[in-house]
């Protein structure tokens, strides 16, 4: 289930952190759901349907069917049991690089670094 929660936030073109504040969620239990640490609760499944009632609910638990109860609304995404899928996935898993960091000190003074890309 989470490959395909993955597939749906592209699929709306939203992140993570936008998508744990649309529903009323910790940041963080999106991204356990996500790498499959924690499974999704009641409340959880509850205000996803809630805000967003035109996703299956069966294609988002079994797999099965299409990601959207409108046929409209569907895009084409590789299937699980695509070489692609995998791919796509852990594409889409990667984190953005870093651009740039700043280090603030007790004195107020702060310090700025620009790793290499």
């Amino acid at each position: 289930m989470n490959r395909r929660l993955l597939q749906f936030l592209q699929a709306e073109n939203i992140t993570q952190s936008q998508f744990a504040d649309v529903l009323g969620v910790a940041r963080g239990s999106i991204s356990h759901i996500l790498s499959g640490r924690n499974k999704p609760g009641y409340d959880f499944m509850e205000s996803l349907l809630l805000h967003y009632p035109q996703l299956n609910l069966d294609w988002l638990l079994t797999g099965k069917g299409k990601m959207y109860k409108d046929p409209e609304r569907e895009i084409l995404l590789p299937e699980e049991d695509s070489p692609l899928f995998g791919q796509e996935a852990e594409l889409a898993a990667q984190k953005p690089g870093i651009s740039h960091i700043i280090v603030f000190y007790t004195d107020n003074s702060f310090q700025e670094f620009h790793p290499a890309q």
